[in-house]
């Protein structure tokens, strides 16, 4: 409802523009002798490309911070779960291969189901929750303990729950996208950039040519490159398991 309530209130705007400079035209005609003014044209081309660049950068800078910060999520959630199953070998001997079992399979969860879900959007469900729950338990001290052990059963547990936040914000990460409201000023932007450029003539056909072909490629791998970012991870520029890979799966 957003886009449809922002696409009516640009229209409108411009719908009463059109209408004050129809009213202008006849209220106020040019007096004879008195030039047309074609650097008006140019002024509104100029404004309407800056206005647009800034859209442009607006939209790449969002999709560029949503995609470093599930990099960074990423990379915290495999470095706290390799930590965690370094962290076995201070625990008793017992409950050394159940947790480096469970942080096994919760990496090989992330990687082969919950990967494709999130280059899809999809939802990625319970299961990776039950894993890590399995894992957290796992770490739990089973009587008193030495004091070491003690210690390093605080530590798997603090590593967990460092698991846990960096899990919550990939999923969040997974889950963010741009604005339609965004994507609609992305296209009619880059529409009337480029129609613009149809107004004003060169000597040289060739030359204009070259040029519009220009801005309108530019344009158009900008727009791309939002999307792409635009889904941290996907391919082929989004955020790999190559951190979970390299601690478990080697």
């Amino acid at each position: 409802m957003a886009l449809l309530e922002t696409l009516a209130v640009v229209f409108a705007v411009a719908l009463v523009a059109a209408v004050a400079v129809y009213v202008k035209t006849k209220l106020f005609p040019l007096r004879e002798g008195e030039e047309v003014r074609e650097d008006v044209a140019e002024y509104i081309s100029m404004m309407v490309s800056v206005f647009y660049a800034l859209v442009l950068g607006l939209c790449l800078v969002s999709v560029w911070d949503n995609r470093a910060a599930a990099d960074d999520r990423v990379q915290a959630e495999a470095s706290a779960l390799h930590q965690t199953y370094l962290l076995a070998d201070a625990l008793p001997a017992e409950q050394r291969g159940p947790l480096r079992e469970a942080a096994r399979s919760y990496a090989t969860h992330v990687v082969d189901v919950e990967w494709p879900l999130m280059a899809e959007r999809a939802p990625l469900g319970d299961e990776g929750w039950t894993l890590l729950d399995r894992l957290r338990t796992a770490g739990e001290l089973r009587g008193r303990g030495t004091t070491a052990q003690q210690i390093a059963a605080q530590e798997v547990l603090a590593q967990v729950g460092y698991v846990d936040d960096a899990r919550r914000g990939r999923e969040a990460a997974a889950e963010e996208r741009l604005s339609v409201v965004l994507w609609a000023g992305l296209v009619i932007g880059g529409v009337l950039t480029v129609a613009f450029m149809f107004l004003f003539g060169l000597n040289r056909s060739s030359t204009h040519v070259i040029l519009v072909m220009g801005l309108s490629g530019f344009i158009a791998f900008t727009v791309l490159l939002i999307h792409q970012l635009d889904t941290p991870f996907g391919d082929p520029l989004g955020v790999g398991a190559d951190p979970f890979t390299r601690y478990f799966m080697r």
